[in-house]
């Protein structure tokens, strides 16, 4: 995150500076100091609200992530899933059930057609998918069938079904190509997708309120816990409270997810919010600011503007929590800020996340995977997107090869001119990676890539082999469109390569080899790790996200945002009954026996300690 220069205003349009920061505090304190945001009711109604915001305005809001990142209609929603499942099966039997005549299994579904019935469309999907349980009948109907025609395994049908399952709740195509069963299993059916409403940022955003509506009773529940015979009798419980005023200054890759996704971990915990969005991403921040200022509870939620004045004079105050994500020099300042009022952070940062290759695998399904993770997230302005390569000296010319080979399939042969290669984010950033790319280390170790256009703010997908660990691309985290393949003599060096830097936000690994997937997870040291794919772990709400080391403190999605905004209290229930002398002075020789075997523990060692016997 690096802050620009900005109109000094907040949600409501006024000067902002400390004064106004500290009011805007103190009024957040007032409201909650009246008890209302620990109100199971509140928390639901707010989080319904978020989630209403996020269904009313999709189009303004898919409008303002293009204005400032200029984002694909659909980013990656083919995390490459969507290549391998019959997704024109399910969509040919919605037209059907539509009664469209015009739609039908075709070469291609016209999209004229899809429009005359698109609201039809919408509310048989709406009813399929609503129901969790028909939802697996219908999926696994369709893939029971087309299992048996292919006499495919079993699990490969558990696959598909997992797999479909995922790419029917993250898409609704509107123009799908249905291509002839070949003979591979990667090739069955190839999708193009041109829809030009949905954004990966809003799907995982709303699955966020979704998860948290219906687990927040479970959240909020205290829970109970063993107690020990030093306090017999006794009950105990951890009850999770709010920690009060929070402060959340996000990033401007994924503005609105990076945004909002935090606040509902906030909101879920029963705290009053900030809300920072970067300045970086104007159209989205604006737009941020005005939806919850008419959605929200504007006395326990408010959205500043601005930049590095406005953040600053936000950092000087007393917060119960900060969370920040952006880069560690910026977090270096925010938790600079905080210990000077002892305030707990969240770090979500980054780092050089590393993908290590094995040889035996299936190379096309892997390259898939490696570019969905690097140039699909952002153009690989992502804090998870792969950063370097490292396989061996014999299979990097294979993998450089099939790299070069899915790119152009994906991105076609000029790739500045692809509408599904978002561009770099500012004149500052393309500057930057042209510097990387620049350096006398590197220059001449391009072998695909490396096309420029600063008027576009877009740089090709470029791949770069042998490049040396002491250069510049090595030595700081790269986000962007340039990827690092290093080799090695034997896979297992690569561990010492990625463990003598700092720990990294994610670690990937490719490779049929158990031992090698063991090793790997067991010494390699990471915010998380992926075996066989990139990125996916963000999605798994019951995984913590977040990083260690220099790549992150703390961690949230799912509970574990709730978690970060709440303070775990220690509560034990005691009886005035069973009140034992032996705590009290004058203590005895007898006492102190009993007393350390109370502490103890072990009823064996109280009645050694009664009998004098210890």
């Amino acid at each position: 995150m690096s802050f620009q220069d900005s109109d000094k205003t907040t949600s409501t349009g006024s000067a902002f500076d400390a004064p106004a920061a500290s009011r805007l505090v103190m009024e957040l304190r007032g409201a909650f100091a009246t008890g209302k945001t620990r109100s199971y009711n509140w928390r639901v109604t707010q989080l319904k609200a978020l989630e209403k915001l996020v269904t009313d305005h999709e189009p303004e809001i898919i409008d303002a992530l293009r204005k400032d990142l200029a984002k694909p209609p659909l980013e990656t929603v083919a995390y490459e899933v969507l290549l391998f499942i019959p997704l024109s099966l399910l969509l040919s039997v919605f037209y059907f059930l539509c009664n469209c005549g015009a739609c039908r299994l075709t070469s291609v579904v016209e999209e004229e057609c899809f429009e005359n019935c698109s609201s039809q469309v919408d509310f048989v999907i709406e009813i399929l998918f609503s129901v969790d349980v028909l939802h697996s009948v219908i999926l696994g109907i369709f893939l029971f069938i087309y299992f048996s025609f292919v006499g495919r395994g079993i699990i490969e049908f558990i696959g598909w079904l997992f797999l479909c399952g995922i790419a029917v709740r993250l898409s609704l195509p509107v123009v799908v190509e249905t291509l002839p069963f070949g003979t591979g299993w990667y090739d069955i059916f190839q999708l193009l997708v041109t829809v030009g409403r949905f954004v990966l940022q809003i799907a995982m955003l709303k699955n966020s309120s979704k998860v948290a509506l219906k687990e927040l009773k479970h959240w909020i529940s205290p829970e109970k816990v063993k107690t020990s015979l030093a306090t017999f009798p006794s009950s105990a419980e951890i009850v999770s409270e709010p920690l009060g005023v929070v402060l959340v200054i996000s990033a401007w890759n994924y503005p609105f997810l990076l945004s909002l996704d935090p606040v509902i971990g906030a909101i879920a915990a029963g705290n009053a919010v900030v809300l920072k969005p970067s300045e970086i991403a104007p159209a989205t921040s604006s737009l941020m600011a005005k939806l919850l200022g008419d959605y929200m509870d504007n006395s326990c939620i408010r959205v500043v503007e601005g930049a590095v004045d406005e953040t600053s004079a936000l950092l000087e105050q007393k917060w119960d929590k900060i969370f920040y994500t952006g880069n560690g020099r910026v977090a270096r300042v925010v938790m600079a800020a905080a210990a000077k009022h002892l305030t707990p952070v969240v770090l979500e940062l980054g780092g050089k996340s590393p993908v290590v290759v094995d040889s035996n695998i299936n190379l096309k399904v892997a390259t898939r995977r490696i570019i969905a993770g690097k140039w699909g997230c952002n153009n690989g302005q992502a804090c998870i997107s792969p950063d370097y390569v490292i396989t061996t000296k014999e299979y990097a010319p294979k993998l450089v090869d099939a790299l070069k080979t899915e790119l152009e399939k994906f991105y076609g042969k000029n790739p500045l001119e692809s509408e599904d290669l978002s561009r770099i984010v500012n004149s500052n950033h393309f500057n930057r990676l042209k510097k990387l790319l620049d350096d006398d280390k590197v220059s001449g170790k391009i072998v695909h890539g490396g096309k420029k256009d600063e008027s576009k703010l877009k740089i090709s997908p470029t791949l770069l082999l042998d490049v040396p660990r002491d250069s510049l691309i090595m030595s700081e985290e790269i986000f962007g469109p340039l990827l690092p393949i290093l080799t090695v003599d034997k896979l297992e060096e690569s561990f010492v390569v990625i463990n003598s830097g700092p720990k990294p936000l994610a670690a990937y690994i490719f490779t049929n080899n158990k031992k090698l997937k063991e090793l790997f997870v067991r010494n390699i040291s990471a915010g998380g790790v992926v075996v066989n794919d990139t990125t996916l772990h963000l999605a798994v709400h019951t995984l913590p996200f977040g990083g260690v080391g220099e790549s992150g403190v703390g961690a949230y999605h799912g509970k574990f945002s709730f978690d970060a905004f709440s303070h775990k209290k220690a509560v034990l229930y005691r009886s005035f009954i069973g009140d034992a002398s032996v705590r009290y002075p004058p203590y005895t020789s007898t006492k102190q026996r009993l007393l350390k075997a109370l502490i103890g523990g072990g009823i064996l060692g109280i009645i050694r300690a009664l009998f004098g016997w210890s």
